[in-house]
């Protein structure tokens, strides 16, 4: 004879609610994550921070990196501004920015000195995030930037003049350059004072890696003495694979201190979003994807900038 509620135990045994299956401890997991991040007050930083997503090896997450990172402080109440230098527009279409031919762009900023502030639009994302919009425009400044005078300095002196300018500045200034190491991408890392490099947890991850910072190094010691790697973020993790967890532990051996712990995983929801003209954490909440850029925003919100001379 049945006891009375076995056939709910058995229902909810079957559908997961007894908290005993992967579904079902996944969920619980989940919802203790969005808990965590919803009670959590961000620090602000004490002065703006101007951080480049870099990676010269292609498809790594970049200007992923750079839109949902941007958009996860915005939603905790920071000011972002987010400068869009990769010819592609990849990170305005996913601010939901217009960056068609017509519009003032980063373009007009290096190349024709129009003021910073002129370009700057604000994202529909949420109410506190910015962006300088790249237009196809952009894909010729390499060759216009070769015959300039400070040609490496064109972004910094521009982004440096439009923070003096401000009442509000802003908090966090987010930089997403292209995945070669051209004038543009010289200009990113002399603009900032932080590099964020996204490693993927895939085979090859470290391939180019030792290159990228050698060329930092170079920039630092000829252009931008203030310019140091302070963050490493690991994207498209897979924790189900051998392979992407010996890529996350070889990172975090060459990199102790600036390997964010929180991982990226690999996700359906970061990859459609873009093609909405949104940030996962706008496009869905809820998801793995967006919590987990929530919580490596906040653990850069946490660790402050490093000390430099500036």
């Amino acid at each position: 004879m049945k006891h009375p509620g076995e056939d709910q135990h058995l229902s909810d045994k079957a559908t997961g609610f007894d908290g005993t299956t992967p579904l079902a401890r996944e969920i619980a997991e989940l919802t203790r994550r969005r808990q965590v991040i919803a009670a959590d007050d961000l620090p602000k930083p004490e002065s703006t921070r101007v951080l480049t997503i870099s990676n010269q090896k292609g498809g790594v997450g970049k200007t992923t990196t750079a839109v949902n990172l941007a958009a996860a402080l915005a939603r905790q109440g920071a000011k972002v501004l987010v400068i869009d230098l990769d010819p592609q527009g990849n990170a305005s279409t996913a601010l939901g920015v217009e960056h068609h031919a017509e519009i003032s762009s980063v373009y007009d900023v290096i190349v024709g000195d129009v003021p910073l502030g002129e370009v700057v639009q604000r994202s529909p994302e949420f109410g506190e995030l910015y962006c300088v919009p790249a237009t196809i425009h952009l894909a010729g400044a390499e060759i216009e930037l070769v015959s300039m005078v400070a040609r490496e300095q064109r972004l910094r002196r521009a982004l440096d003049l439009h923070l003096r300018e401000l009442d509000d500045p802003y908090d966090y200034v987010f930089i997403d350059c292209p995945p070669s190491l051209g004038l543009l991408t010289i200009n990113a890392f002399v603009a900032a004072r932080e590099v964020l490099i996204p490693i993927q947890c895939e085979y090859y991850a470290l391939e180019g890696l030792s290159q990228l910072l050698k060329n930092i190094k170079l920039i630092e010691k000829h252009l931008n003495p203030d310019l140091t790697v302070s963050t490493i973020l690991l994207t498209m993790y897979d924790g189900r694979t051998n392979l992407a967890n010996q890529v996350a532990q070889d990172v975090r051996d060459h990199f102790p201190n600036e390997v964010l712990k929180t991982l990226i995983p690999r996700s359906v929801r970061v990859s459609e979003a873009p093609s909405y003209g949104q940030s996962v954490v706008s496009y869905d909440l809820n998801s793995a994807g967006s919590l987990s850029y929530l919580e490596a925003a906040a653990e850069i919100a946490r660790r402050g900038a490093p000390l430099t001379g500036r």
